[in-house]
């Protein structure tokens, strides 16, 4: 459905709008004035580079990089390391700070206010980084054209850098497999950004040949790294081989021919002395002896192994290698669509890293199990029938070492083990067609309420307490004592569902970090309207373990900020908050959401086939189907702007693999699923 509100009346008028699908390409609006930027919107040319523990001053001043959105930003990067974790603090009297995060991986974090400072203006970020890169910072304020000068300090556990380039500094000292050397760590030598002494030697090596390093002192506690070609690159503390031995150890099998950098530095920054770097060949010591191998644990010539089958293996120089230097070990196991199985990799060697292939040629990629070890645990629903592939491999290049892997039937994590099935859902659904003559009437929005509440009946996930109100039905009051009455009753293990399809509405308000844009969001019912602010209120009474708020209306999208700010909200809204919905006439749906909303939560959205819906599939789900049928459908703002509907998911603090709905077991011999 369409709700334009005219300027000079407050009629509403119906537009039909065009609902066929096609290839042209989404063109993304102008953020209103006060809107926060999108990632790709928020980062400008850098203003310098950061180092951990020393704080940068700058100032925001007219001249400067603006953000769309009108506020004035100074950028800053800084490299990260893949599970390290970070903080930025940025500080000022002169405006209110805000902090724009984006990095490798997806890294996405904005902050107005310090969350551990009650009262504070500053803001702090912190994170863990999912990836290593490099990570850029805008230093800007909370409001447009706010200036004066900050302070930003790069804090947390900062990556111990490992140069990529084995001859960067003339400083390097040339050395050959089999010799020691014997060096000073002090005042006057290179340091690290975390503040260790570094010294730096260069060898030329060969692929596949294996070193022993071993760097050792009476005078501080050493740490040994390399690296080179490939980006190849390994470190450590202490010698694995010596119960609370201080002194490091490293045995490492080259990727590549090229020179390699030796680095003999100190766990913690400061520290001086002398010390003896050994540089020996360590063929026979990277890979000792594995024990014997029982015939359960061995798998068939091509690799083959059943699921329940535990295999014994060893990475060694000479095997396969990813194209990124990796050895790599290759397994098979055929399984069925809807099976829950557990992918394990073990190993003292090496840091265990695994990647499933399925048969369509899709990949899942694992480093750590759940318990911080070095293991791998890869937990996921087959998708499809067929052959799967395993490659067995390491996080690092050049690592070898024996390890045990197996593909075991898994029962799922806890958070999908413990939801009940059965009639869990507690719904309002709320749909508004005919208005009485207050507004323009709307197709089928009455009947999207009534068809989900038979979709979920069907499958036996809706609550008997559950209450469907439609055109002279859905009056304010009628909606607030609906939602009370049914929200008393939902507990602690239930979802709760709030659903409407009709009219959305507009109206100009005060300007805050609520409505950056001025205007409030409403739904608009028989004969009233219930706000953004008013629906907060609502769920804020909740009690349950998942609720979702989903809106079928113009304007939708601005619901989010309000009510999706609470742990386990999920808000799924048919259009941006400036932006109309259209109907949905293909598929005698009063709108695209409300259609792909049902048939998704009836099984559709079950893309793994473990009749559980959970909250990335339906996201996921939904947003495909948008991508499908909906790119090309027009849409419009109030002042007439034109663009294309787009869905708006907000997944708040709900989880991927939350479960939104059980469905019946006994459906899959009957849908062949």
């Amino acid at each position: 459905m369409l709700k334009i509100v005219l300027a000079a009346t407050t009629a509403l008028t119906l537009i039909s709008l065009a609902g066929a699908a096609s290839a042209q390409a989404l063109t993304p609006p102008q953020a209103p004035a006060g809107a926060r930027p999108s990632p790709q919107q928020a980062l400008t040319q850098g203003a310098g580079s950061l180092t951990s523990g020393r704080p940068v001053g700058g100032r925001l001043a007219q001249g400067d990089d603006t953000l769309q959105s009108g506020e004035y930003a100074d950028s800053w990067t800084f490299p990260v390391r893949r599970g390290q974790t970070y903080e930025l603090n940025l500080s000022s009297s002169a405006f209110d700070p805000y902090l724009i995060v984006r990095g490798p991986g997806g890294l996405s974090e904005d902050n107005d206010d310090d969350p551990a400072a009650r009262g504070s203006r500053d803001s702090r970020v912190r994170f863990t980084a999912p990836a290593d890169g490099l990570v850029e910072v805008s230093a800007t304020s909370y409001e447009p054209g706010e200036t004066g000068a900050y302070t930003l300090t790069l804090g947390g556990a900062a990556a111990r850098p490992v140069a990529s380039s084995a001859a960067e500094t003339a400083s390097d000292r040339p050395v050959r497999m089999g010799q020691t050397l014997e060096g000073r760590l002090g005042a006057g030598d290179r340091q690290l950004d975390s503040g260790e002494y570094i010294n730096s030697y260069v060898l030329r090596g060969r692929r596949g040949q294996t070193l022993d390093l071993r760097l050792t002192s009476t005078a501080f506690d050493p740490y040994v790294a390399i690296s080179g070609p490939d980006e190849f690159s390994a470190f450590n503390d202490d010698d694995p081989a010596v119960t609370d031995g201080r002194d490091s150890r490293l045995v490492v099998t080259l990727p590549a021919d090229g020179d390699y950098r030796i680095t003999a530095t100190s766990y913690a920054s400061g520290e001086q002395g002398g010390y003896r770097l050994a540089v020996l060949d360590g063929t026979g010591a990277a890979t000792p002896a594995p024990p014997a191998v029982r015939p359960s644990e061995r798998a068939s010539a091509n690799g083959q192994i059943t699921i329940g089958q535990a295999v014994s293996g060893s990475l060694d120089a000479g095997d396969d290698t990813l194209e990124s230097g990796e050895y790599v070990d290759h397994f098979r196991f055929t399984g069925r669509r809807g099976q829950r199985v557990a992918v394990e990799l073990t190993s003292s060697a090496f840091d265990a890293y695994t990647i499933l292939t399925t048969p369509g040629g899709d990949q899942q990629d694992n480093d750590d199990a759940r318990d911080g070890t070095h293991d791998s645990r890869l937990d996921t629903v087959l998708a499809e029938d067929g052959e799967y592939e395993v490659m067995v491999t390491s996080y690092a290049p050049g690592e070898t070492g024996s390890y045990r892997f197996s593909v075991i039937p898994s029962q799922g994590s806890p958070r999908q083990a413990s939801v009940q099935g059965g009639a869990r859902v507690f719904a309002v659904m709320v749909g508004v067609s005919d208005y009485g003559g207050a507004q323009n009437n709307l197709d089928f929005t009455d009947d999207d309420a009534r068809k989900l509440a038979e979709t979920l009946s069907t499958d036996g996930s809706l609550n008997a307490a559950s209450v469907v109100l439609t055109n002279a039905e859905a009056t304010v009051a009628g909606v607030r004592r609906a939602f009370a009455r049914v929200a008393a009753q939902a507990g602690p293990e239930d979802t709760f569902l709030f659903f409407f399809s009709g009219h959305g509405d507009q109206s100009d308000t005060r300007v805050s970090g609520l409505e950056p844009d001025g205007r409030s969001e409403s739904i608009v019912l028989r004969d009233g309207e219930i706000s953004d602010s008013d629906m907060a209120e609502l769920f804020g009474t909740l009690r349950t373990r998942l609720s979702l708020l989903v809106l079928d209306s113009c304007y939708s999208g601005g619901f989010a900020r309000n009510v999706v700010d609470r742990p386990g909200v999920m808000g799924l809204f048919s259009s941006e908050e400036d932006l109309t919905s259209a109907v949905a006439d293909k598929f005698q749906a009063g709108g695209y959401l409300s259609h792909f909303l049902r048939v998704g939560m009836g099984g559709e959205a079950d893309g793994d086939g473990d009749r559980l819906v959970t909250a990335g599939e339906l996201a996921t789900y939904l947003r495909r189907q948008f991508r499908e049928q909906v790119e090309s459908v027009e849409s419009e703002t109030q002042d007439g702007q034109r663009n294309y509907q787009n869905l708006v998911v907000d997944r708040g603090g709900v989880q991927v693999d939350d479960v939104i709905v059980r469905l019946p077991v006994h459906e899959v011999a009957a849908n062949g699923r």
